[in-house]
């Protein structure tokens, strides 16, 4: 039935029509920002999954930061420790040549305070971000004889974890005080018995004098040798648990790069578009449009048909 007051097919052909314009500008949206679930209101549980994990991310990225500065600070740690064993190596291969009867301690001597200062050099220039774990005050505002490291975070049940790697620098087994100047309690510079030998000056590694050595006192050296021999390998333990702890950071530096890209992946398939099907699904709706605006103008021309009859 055809009437003036009610025009059915141009009412279908609206509904029609607004509804593809509805749907081309959400396909618009999607291919102008990227992403299917925009805000909330596209996929609110969507939205909120990817929203939290964007937040991880940027939490493992500040993880990620730390762990870097933590990997300087014990490279830097690390390559003092190397020269340290080095200058010590030296250091004993001079107080062996000290046992030949004859020779000019006087000179051997000599070279071996330049060594000694070296050390010392070298562990107060172990310096990274302010931190020092070579040459120390142990009685020093705010010093900690252990040292944190970031080295993950993680969300479980709702529950934030932040864990750290931990690093004793005590001259205790693998730690890496070589001076204290609070107690001199350091590999370097404690007190290894020397000072009660004749003619030997100097108590620890860092101060000992061998100059006044007489051939009658060639025992002494032997205990100087064995007090080099036994710091020399508190410094390679130190070495070693140095390398092993950046060796630790570096892996778990790299995991949490691929851990961040991992999340990233997730939440691009959450949230993101797929610009392939987008594409094609505007053109079908461009297409759609078109149709509606020609479907909504014959359904108009129906009524104007209705009113030539009166002419």
């Amino acid at each position: 039935m055809s009437s003036l007051m009610t025009n059915a097919s141009a009412m279908t052909a609206l509904q029609t029509l607004t509804s593809t314009n509805k749907n081309l500008a959400t396909t618009q949206n999607r291919i102008s920002t990227g992403f299917r679930v925009a805000g909330a209101e596209d996929n609110a549980a969507y939205w909120s999954i990817a929203t939290t994990m964007r937040s991880d991310n940027m939490a493992l990225s500040a993880v990620s930061d730390a762990l870097g500065l933590g990997a300087a600070t014990v490279d830097v740690m690390y390559t003092a420790m190397n020269s340290t064993v080095d200058v010590m190596n030296e250091i004993k291969a001079k107080v062996v040549a000290a046992k030949t009867p004859g020779v000019d301690r006087g000179k051997i001597q000599s070279d071996i305070s330049q060594l000694q200062n070296q050390l010392k050099s070298t562990a107060d220039s172990a310096v990274f971000n302010g931190e020092n774990w070579l040459s120390v005050d142990s009685s020093a505002a705010g010093y900690s004889a252990t040292k944190d490291i970031v080295s993950s975070f993680s969300r479980a049940g709702g529950t934030i974890t932040v864990q750290t790697i931990s690093v004793d620098i005590t001259s205790a087994a693998g730690g890496t005080e070589l001076y204290d100047a609070a107690d001199q309690s350091g590999i370097l510079d404690q007190d290894r018995g020397f000072a009660a030998l004749t003619n030997i000056t100097g108590a620890g590694i860092a101060d000992f004098d061998i100059s006044a050595v007489t051939d009658a006192d060639l025992a002494g050296l032997d205990t100087v040798i064995a007090g080099v021999d036994a710091a020399l390998g508190q410094i390679t333990d130190a070495a070693t648990s140095l390398g092993s702890i950046k060796s630790r950071v570096d892996l778990q530096k790299d995991f949490v790069s691929k851990l961040t890209d991992a999340i990233d992946r997730g939440v691009g398939q959450l949230v993101d578009a797929d610009m392939n099907k987008e594409s094609t699904r505007l053109q079908a709706l461009q297409t759609q449009q078109q149709l509606g605006i020609q479907a909504l103008s014959i359904a108009n021309q129906g009524s104007q048909n209705i009113l030539s009859l009166f002419r």
